[in-house]
């Protein structure tokens, strides 16, 4: 069965209840924190969801797909350095820092396998995805 929609994606599933958990988790943060780690780490989480989205509609053109895979992958990465931040400043739990770090890794390494194995998801012509 064809996936029809990016909602369908697993990586995108995963990406999009980590971003909720991440908005959950930074409203603990110090009020301090605001304008700074809460926005950017808020910010990061939900791009790469939205990055997801975007490369799924950019099917049709093998590089852009990748290109906004590439991008879902450093906001991930750019979330797991600010999970790291808030872990070392003690906002979050050690325990609580490994389970969304290891969340990430796999969501990055779903990410890296759909940018090595790109036909298997652009549009080729003739189909009717």
């Amino acid at each position: 069965m064809r996936i029809q929609s990016f909602r369908e994606l697993r990586v995108y599933q995963t990406s999009m209840e980590a971003a909720l958990e991440i908005f959950e988790l930074s409203a603990s943060f110090p009020a301090f924190e605001k304008y700074s780690m809460i926005d950017q780490i808020r910010r990061s989480s939900r791009s790469v969801c939205a990055n997801l989205a975007e490369a799924w509609r950019r099917r049709r053109y093998k590089a852009a797909f990748v290109a906004k895979l590439n991008d879902s992958e450093t906001e991930a990465t750019e979330t797991q350095v600010w999970l790291e931040m808030a872990f070392r400043l003690k906002y979050i739990s050690n325990e609580t820092y490994d389970v969304k770090n290891k969340m990430y890794e796999r969501i990055i390494g779903q990410i890296v396998t759909m940018i090595h194995q790109p036909d298997k998801w652009i549009i080729q012509s003739g189909d009717n995805k």
